[in-house]
């Protein structure tokens, strides 16, 4: 969390807080309700187009309605469904996470639905679906957007029937579900082009909730940088690192593409490579500042690389190995948008690979 005294009302998580100013924010401690990384706890309250979501959430939070979370990547999605889930009846019961874009088309019906043994090629037991593991919870379904129509047709029977067929079985199963979906993409104009169900469309967005992207609420910037700084200081056995007041102007300026995780990005790769914990602009790899030493597109992954390693090496950091393929990692999967087949395409190893080091990293 961010720095400060705080007063925490534990029934749901709200955490009084002060910033780096003294002044008073609104932070969501997700600590208290479930084991999650470090930008699932980063839902920061300072600024007042991100207070005035409170009101709605906390009123559509208890019941039971579907609800609808929009926002560009990176913007917060999952941990203010994790929030409505926390203020709702069903706090106590498990919230599962799906994100629709990680699995093939021939994969995600059997991992939504389950699937019998014998189903098809492959299914050599019985398993239960997302569903199913979410009964009598809260199922969140992030980037709806890239669900393929077909599987749209059988979500929104789900929906309406409040029951589950798996694959292979004629035996529905009772749900008592509450689906919290989420997407970056524009979904009425995917509705008017036909890439979307307008019925699906309608029955998941009985409370629509706008995410404004990063550089649309500047004043939770600061606060949220310190916050990962607090908790890659901690995690990197860094102390207590800081930004220069040129690096506070900077991340300040900077207009966050990427939003929140772009952000925690660079505060990792600052507090990871700074020199005795103060971080300077260049250490934050925003895109202004070339690290290479000007050898431009033409220069080989190699020569690009090595100046930049021979100064790693000269500071003397710890675990220096570990820390670098952690990083490598942690940037490939946000550049490819959390898709795991992706991250391992763009680093050439296998998904296993891949979900071994986003475990070990707390990124799944």
């Amino acid at each position: 969390m961010t720095s400060g005294s705080r007063a925490s009302n534990r029934s749901v998580g709200l955490v009084s807080a002060t910033n780096g100013d003294g002044r008073p924010l609104l932070a969501y401690d997700c600590d208290q309700h479930h084991a999650v990384g470090p930008r699932a706890r980063a839902l920061i309250f300072n600024d007042p187009r991100s207070r005035s979501l409170l009101p709605l959430i906390e009123r559509v939070a208890p019941s039971d309605a579907n609800v609808l979370i929009m926002g560009e990547t990176g913007t917060g999605k999952e941990l203010v469904a994790r929030y409505v889930h926390s203020l709702s009846q069903r706090a106590d019961a498990p919230f599962v996470a799906i994100n629709c874009g990680a699995f093939s088309e021939s994969l995600i019906e059997g991992e939504l639905f389950g699937y019998e043994k014998g189903a098809f090629t492959g299914a050599n037991i019985a398993r239960p679906g997302w569903f199913e593991a979410a009964n009598g919870g809260t199922l969140f379904l992030d980037e709806l957007g890239d669900l393929p129509l077909p599987l749209q047709v059988k979500l929104l029977r789900v929906l309406q029937e409040r029951e589950v067929v798996r694959l292979g079985s004629r035996k529905a199963v009772p749900l008592n579900v509450r689906v919290i979906a989420a997407t970056n993409v524009e979904l009425q104009q995917a509705v008017n082009e036909g890439r979307f169900r307008s019925d699906l469309f309608y029955r998941l967005q009985v409370v629509p909730i706008p995410l404004l992207p990063l550089r649309e609420r500047r004043a939770d910037i600061l606060p949220l940088a310190r916050h990962f700084l607090e908790v890659y200081g901690a995690r990197l056995g860094a102390g207590h690192p800081e930004l220069s007041a040129a690096a506070e102007e900077a991340v300040f300026q900077h207009n966050w593409p990427g939003n929140i995780r772009e952000l925690e990005n660079a505060i990792h790769r600052g507090t990871l490579i700074c020199e005795n914990g103060r971080i300077q602009p260049a250490d934050l790899g925003l895109g202004e500042i070339s690290e290479t030493g000007g050898n431009g597109g033409s220069a080989t992954l190699e020569e690009a690389v090595r100046p930049f390693i021979a100064r790693l090496l000269k500071g003397g950091h710890d675990n220096l190995l570990e820390r670098v393929v952690a990083l490598t990692v942690t940037e490939a999967f946000r550049q490819c948008g959390e898709n795991q087949i992706k991250t391992a395409e763009a680093l050439g190893v296998t998904r296993n690979v891949v979900r071994t080091h986003l475990k070990n990293l707390d990124l799944i």
